[in-house]
């Protein structure tokens, strides 16, 4: 079954971001820079030699839904070095991958059912049985990578049968074809820590409530991408978490300490070469995202769809 899990494993990678770009406190922290619907933008000035870019990814998408905004090749052009959140060359590493398995069970053998009550756990067995995935592999995993698996139903072969499309893995090929060197903003190992800080029982919270949401009407995965298609980097930071959830108190584990981890990466980069980054479009808006921290650092941001510079 190590299959599933190299799955599960770049599932919870990919989908990271996403899962983790609603916050309730967001609300009051709206930047002026939220009200331009923009996922591409234009960093300058600040001493910088040549502009750098910042692209705000979905992680995962329906294939019919990809696409990539007006500018996007063309700053993939101009620019010497394409920025992961996490340098993709890991993820192809399988062995690499492998050495990390251990870190997605939970420790002193617990397993879902210590979690979960037992309608829970039958919704969360039934969820598993639907996309082929037998529970009894999975018990021991913690409850966020499961979530990697349970947004709208994901297809856990999506991205090899090509129904689902990883924003990171698309722009690896370009930076490939045309032989961008490529890093990352923080490790694999960082990410699986992140995690760890997340108490299990608040993990398996929010484990039933992405399943019960892409079982209802109201599927927080397709509103998410409706925005993204939509460019609406404000709705997004709108989005609220449920209160059952619970994650709305991690939201600086999950996103605004990263945030401020990232800019003097980026500065480093950008001083250097004319950068392309691409993080999950979460991380972009409110006044502790990456295009409101650039900009207090004195750098000007431009929507690359719209005018003028902001």
């Amino acid at each position: 079954m190590n299959s599933i899990f190299q799955k599960a494993l770049i599932l919870l990678l990919l989908v990271f971001g996403a899962s983790a770009c609603k916050s309730k406190k967001d609300l009051s922290k709206k930047s002026d820079l939220d009200s331009t619907n923009a996922l591409l933008w234009e960093v300058s000035g600040n001493g910088l030699s040549a502009p750098s870019f910042v692209f705000g990814t979905i992680h995962i998408i329906g294939a019919d839904d990809y696409f990539l905004p007006n500018g996007t090749l063309t700053a993939i052009d101009q620019s010497k070095k394409v920025m992961f959140e996490i340098d993709m060359n890991e993820m192809n590493d399988m062995s690499n991958m492998m050495s990390l398995m251990g870190k997605a069970f939970m420790k002193d053998g617990l397993t879902l059912k210590d979690l979960l009550s037992s309608d829970d756990y039958t919704l969360v067995q039934q969820h598993f049985q639907r996309i082929g995935l037998p529970l009894m592999f999975l018990e021991r995993m913690k409850p966020m990578f499961l979530s990697a698996l349970a947004y709208g139903d994901m297809d856990p072969n999506g991205l090899s049968s090509g129904s689902l499309k990883s924003y990171e893995m698309e722009l690896m090929k370009l930076s490939q074809n045309k032989s961008l060197p490529v890093g990352g903003l923080e490790s694999i190992e960082f990410q699986l820590g992140v995690f760890d800080q997340i108490p299990y029982k608040d993990q398996a919270k929010m484990l039933i409530e992405t399943i019960k949401a892409g079982n209802s009407d109201n599927d927080e995965f397709k509103i998410m991408v409706d925005m993204y298609k939509r460019q609406d980097i404000r709705s997004m930071v709108q989005m609220i978490d449920s209160e059952e959830s619970g994650m709305g108190k991690y939201e600086d584990i999950l996103l605004s300490n990263r945030n401020k981890n990232w800019i003097p990466i980026m500065e480093t980069n950008m001083k250097t070469q004319s950068t392309f980054f691409a993080v999950g479009a979460g991380h972009l808006g409110g006044k502790e995202g990456v295009l409101n921290l650039l900009k207090k650092a004195g750098y000007k941001l431009r929507p690359l769809s719209t005018e003028p510079n902001l």
